[in-house]
């Protein structure tokens, strides 16, 4: 049983599930303040859950360092300018862009780590990530009038943002992988790393910039979106992820996590009354077949 592949896997699932979520709030509110709301609250549930579990018992700086340094790269840099991509260019274009961080955690896997991949793998991770890019950027079909299809400012800004959030994810994954390895609680893990990007983000608002305050109010219903959102992808997706970390190979684990854009399809038909286009479900085969290969290596 495939374990820690069905654990990326179930990451994708729950990041899916947020990314249909998010658009209200990161609407009203701009992505710096969402993304300060939904870290500041779901470090809090995490600290709760940690702390009545007692799993953060025998951490050392050694292993909590490293995950410090991922957070800050991973989700405070990362999941900001993944945001601002999303508020920019809509969920499916920027999900597309934030697919490449399976190919680049790949080849870094392999130069960084000496993680060595069979041709099989190699295959599956280049059709996942083909796939995805053909599932999302391809037409959108008659979802293409809906809102999470606008573009807000600039297409090359947003593009640029999605690239450089795919590229932090790898790297916060890279960073994660050594100290995972070794067994670390993984809420333990998503803890410290959420905490941190917390920190990081409460440091940002704090500045007297305007474009960072946030752009509206916070109502109960933004509320619970942000929060049903946060306990999804970071509670859940996030220490699902960082489980697959500790005996999947980064490569491995980034592509099956990336999967989550093909995931949304469907969320997105049921939320807009409108069939992705042929062009999305053919990039969603793809994806498949890919992830099939990379289980059968």
């Amino acid at each position: 049983m495939p374990v820690y592949e069905l654990a990326a896997l179930g990451a994708a699932i729950s990041w899916a599930a947020t990314g249909l979520m998010v658009t209200p709030p990161l609407t009203r509110l701009g992505p710096f303040a969402f993304n300060f709301y939904r870290q500041g609250f779901t470090a809090l549930v995490l600290a709760l859950i940690v702390g009545l579990g007692g799993s953060w018992h025998g951490s050392t700086w050694a292993q909590v360092l490293p995950l410090i340094l991922s957070g800050f790269v991973g989700i405070f840099l990362g999941d900001t300018v993944l945001f601002t991509s999303i508020a920019r260019i809509g969920p499916r274009r920027a999900g597309a862009l934030f697919a490449l961080n399976a190919p680049i955690a790949a080849v870094l896997g392999w130069a960084v780590l000496d993680e060595a991949l069979s041709p099989m793998a190699w295959l599956g991770v280049l059709l996942c990530a083909a796939g995805v890019g053909l599932a999302v950027l391809g037409r959108p079909g008659r979802s293409g009038g809906h809102a999470f299809e606008a573009v807000r400012g600039s297409l090359s800004m947003g593009i640029l943002l999605g690239v450089a959030a795919a590229l932090a994810q790898a790297v916060g994954s890279l960073i994660a992988r050594p100290v995972m390895e070794q067994g670390f609680d993984p809420f333990t893990g998503s803890m410290i790393r959420v905490a941190t990007a917390a920190v990081g983000l409460s440091v940002l608002m704090a500045l007297p910039i305007p474009a960072l305050k946030p752009k509206g109010r916070l109502d109960m219903r933004l509320f619970l979106l942000l929060a049903g959102s946060g306990i999804l992808a970071m509670v859940i997706g996030m220490s699902l992820l960082l489980f697959a970390l500790q005996g999947g190979k980064v490569g491995i684990v980034s592509t099956l996590s990336a999967l989550s854009p093909v995931f949304i399809l469907p969320g997105l038909w049921i939320v807009t009354g409108a069939r992705p286009s042929a062009t999305s479900w053919a990039g969603a085969a793809i994806a498949v077949i890919g992830m099939g290969l990379i289980f059968l290596r």
